[in-house]
């Protein structure tokens, strides 16, 4: 078995640095489209045929070239990053690549730009030393994925004859205990939504609270039905859908090792809901659908004690196998009319997905974590599903293709918050994973 180096630390280095330097905050449409121009430019370096596909919401960058063999993988990977929060917040500016400690630091490296610019590294060392790519490989870059991929589908729809492919190949997830990384054989699904309660013409002084309706106080009590303390998500027919998972998927669930301690520490929770820890966590978050509140608006916006004249809430549901979208959208409509909120208007928003899992036992499933065995030199833990989700099932569409994501990173990257890094090592394994990924992937 020949065992392939990776690119050069340098190399590796010089692609995040470049691709950290452009601000990509999810939802500023200047910010996604020069690094989606960047991105596009990198990638026809590399002899690709390119398309940059314009949508209502974020450019999507598609790209394709054939390899020696007749297969081709499908890479997904996104540019789009949280907002950075006060720069006085970081150690350093947030878009200016920093390392100490065998660790980069910068918005975006752990929360898609460093696995896209390891892969995109792994993509140039193989054609600068062979000249030709040992599959056939496409690219479906993102600028809405933590939106909801929203405007993905309609990109992929008006570009679908660069979209053939044998197997699809994500980069996201969490790492085990050990620093190994979870590979997971597909996604949940999810939804946004918006709930919004309209109160008087314009805010009132809040002594009219006595006989004037709030509608934050409406709002409240409607989010509030939706679940109870005991983390019951209580709208009728929710998990009429939902199954356990399979003997086998229970068993490798049973032994995954998640990094709790780590997690608690870093993220400063005492423990988490209920308590649970070992085989109870790893099961609630490969498993269970959610059902998470994002925020709470008033408008208009202010200090100023008032009652205001709406109140918005926004909503994320992730769903598990059998649990579709539309149904999901339903049942809340119902709920809310059921209990007496039919005033509360109920919005869908842009973005969202229904989930798609691949067997965990399937061929290329397997392959991958083989392969990834050989790369981290430890199993990796192969499971349905987990907390952080993938478009997989519009990449897909109505085809049979087979679906996995390696982890890049632990959850305590910091992915949202300042300071937000990737270790070196994991950077340089992740490349090399790729390339041996696409040179035995078929074998």
């Amino acid at each position: 078995m020949t065992v392939h180096a990776p690119p050069s630390t340098e190399q590796l280095v010089q692609i995040l640095r470049h691709l950290c330097r452009r601000p990509s905050t999810s939802g500023q449409i200047e910010e996604l489209h020069d690094t989606a121009e960047f991105i596009a430019l990198f990638v026809r370096q590399l002899g690709m045929h390119v398309r940059i596909a314009t949508t209502g919401m974020a450019p999507v960058v598609i790209a394709r070239r054939a390899g020696r063999r007749s297969q081709t993988i499908l890479l997904y990977h996104h540019y789009d990053t949280p907002p950075t929060g006060p720069w006085r917040h970081w150690s350093h500016e947030p878009f200016d690549l920093a390392e100490r400690d065998d660790k980069l630091f910068g918005r975006g490296v752990a929360g898609g730009k460093g696995a896209l610019a390891a892969h995109l590294a792994a993509l140039q060392t193989i054609l600068q030393r062979e000249g030709e790519l040992p599959c056939g490989v496409t690219l479906v870059i993102e600028g809405a994925a933590l939106i909801g991929s929203a405007g993905l589908a309609e990109a992929l729809r008006a570009h679908d004859d660069l979209l053939q492919c044998d197997a699809i190949l994500a980069s996201i997830g969490d790492r085990d205990v050990t620093g190994t990384p979870i590979c997971t054989s597909g996604s949940k699904g999810w939804i946004r939504l918006r709930l919004t309660a309209h109160g008087p013409a314009y805010p009132l002084p809040p002594g009219f609270a006595a006989s004037v309706a709030n509608p934050l106080w409406r709002l409240i009590w409607a989010v509030a039905s939706l679940k109870g303390d005991d983390e019951d998500v209580r709208i009728e027919g929710f998990y009429d859908a939902v199954e356990g998972p399979s003997r086998t998927d229970n068993a490798v669930i049973r032994q995954l090792q998640l990094a709790a301690a780590t997690r608690r520490q870093a993220w400063q929770i005492d423990q988490f809901l209920f308590g649970i820890d070992g085989a109870a966590l790893s099961r609630s978050e490969v498993t269970l659908p959610t059902c998470n509140v994002s925020r709470l608006t008033v408008e208009p916006a202010g200090d100023t004690p008032a009652i205001p004249a709406q109140a918005s809430a926004l909503l994320d549901i992730q769903l598990v196998p059998h649990q579709q979208p539309d149904t999901t959208v339903t049942l809340i409509q119902q709920h809310l009319h059921d209990k007496g909120f039919a005033d509360i208007a109920l919005e869908r928003l842009p973005g969202g997905y229904p989930p798609l899992v691949t067997a965990t036992d399937n061929p290329f499933v397997s392959r991958v974590a083989t392969i990834g065995a050989t790369v981290f030199e430890r199993p990796l833990s192969v499971v349905p599903a987990g907390p952080y989700t993938v478009p997989f099932s519009l990449l897909v569409g109505q085809h049979p293709i087979p679906t996995a994501s390696v982890g890049f990173t632990p959850t305590v990257s910091a992915l949202f918050a300042p300071d937000e890094y990737v270790p070196l090592a994991d950077l340089i394994r992740h490349s090399r994973l790729l390339i041996e990924i696409l040179d035995r992937w078929w074998s």
